[in-house]
């Protein structure tokens, strides 16, 4: 049915994408984050990467190819929740809270808590059975992560600059 759905949104004669597993549907919402607030940075490009690569056990070139492929699920699925909902499906909770933190990662990366950056990790929150609880924990894990790496973080989220 997942894929009926993103063949649906292909161009025709487009090179076929993989079936996503729960990897790439997590790399396609961390893509999104990252893309989210129209500066795709080589910061977040470079987290996203480690990221895929300490939860799947790839080598740099390995988690580099995964992120491009996940770029172009990213573009062929509009709806953050496809994914989210594809990663409650397939695997266990501790995954799931694994992935939040995660996305809170790439979306702390710049410093900036952008308004549409937080309203995709709460909707695939939600999407992914998980709670407001849930998502609160993960916020402050990845600030505390990001602060004790030096990362300088905006105390406010700023508003958003665009239509999400």
């Amino acid at each position: 049915m997942l894929k009926k759905f993103l063949q649906a949104f292909r161009p025709s004669g487009a090179p076929g994408l993989p079936d996503p597993d729960a990897e790439l549907a997590l790399g396609a919402l961390l893509v999104r984050v990252a893309q989210s607030d129209r500066a795709y940075q080589f910061e977040e490009i470079r987290l996203i990467d480690r990221i895929l690569a300490r939860l799947y056990g790839h080598d740099a070139i390995e988690a580099a190819m995964v992120r491009a492929t996940c770029e172009k699920l990213h573009s062929a699925a509009p709806e953050t929740d496809t994914f989210a909902k594809l990663i409650r499906e397939t695997t266990v909770i501790e995954d799931r809270l694994a992935a939040l933190d995660a996305l809170w990662e790439v979306l702390l990366a710049d410093g900036i808590e952008h308004e549409g950056e937080i309203r995709i990790i709460a909707e695939a929150c939600k999407a992914m059975g998980l709670s407001e609880i849930d998502n609160s924990r993960a916020r402050d894990k990845a600030r505390d992560k990001l602060a004790a790496q030096g990362t300088p973080l905006s105390a406010k989220a700023e508003p958003a600059t665009q239509e999400e």
